[in-house]
């Protein structure tokens, strides 16, 4: 899974534990993520209460016209930017079931210039890749095109939060090893067997 020995479930403290088997619950299987990062509790503590402002914005009261597809778009493209094997190919899952595309996460990774995506995503991407690469040549220019499209100050925030904080991930998923799960190379191409 990673150069560095995940915990077991069973040694997690308590409130670690409780959301890795509601995620197993859930997806049918425990992310690598939730386990190589549970190794340092507080950290594991810290990454997920940002994620779930960044990801979740409803769970910290808070409204946002990017939709859940457009995250995952936006970590698809800018994790492929950053070569994280990882992110693009969980996220890339977790994207093509939102959007209801098999194909779309393949082309954001590849090019999203070629993608099969609306002219609002491909100002948000283009966005956020300048965020990845090249932060500090944001100016106030770049801030036209998404107001253009109807996103606000607070939804450009979004997009380069999620941008910067999946940096932070790719980051570490790289440098650790950290692979992606066999489960998610399937999701959102195949239908999902019926139970």
């Amino acid at each position: 899974m990673s150069r560095y020995p995940a915990p077991e479930i069973k040694d997690l403290p308590e409130d670690i534990r409780a959301k890795v088997l509601e995620v197993q619950e859930k997806a049918g299987f425990v992310p690598n993520v939730f386990l190589a990062l549970a190794r340092r509790p507080a950290e594991w503590r810290a990454f997920f209460a940002y994620h779930d402002a960044l990801m979740v914005p409803e769970s910290v009261g808070r409204e946002s016209n990017l939709t859940k597809g457009d995250r995952e778009m936006i970590i698809t493209t800018t994790s492929a930017a950053n070569h994280c094997l990882y992110c693009v190919v969980a996220h890339g899952a977790i994207l093509r079931i939102y959007e209801k595309k098999p194909l779309v996460a393949d082309q954001v990774s590849v090019n999203y210039r070629k993608a099969d995506i609306t002219p609002r995503q491909r100002a948000m991407l283009d966005f956020a890749m300048k965020v990845c690469l090249n932060s500090d040549a944001i100016e106030d220019a770049d801030f036209a095109p998404l107001h253009a499209h109807g996103l606000n100050d607070e939804d450009i925030w979004d997009i380069a939060a999620i941008t910067a904080f999946f940096g932070l991930s790719n980051r570490i998923a790289s440098f650790s090893g950290m692979m992606p799960n066999p489960e998610f190379y399937a999701m959102g191409r195949v239908p999902k067997e019926k139970k």
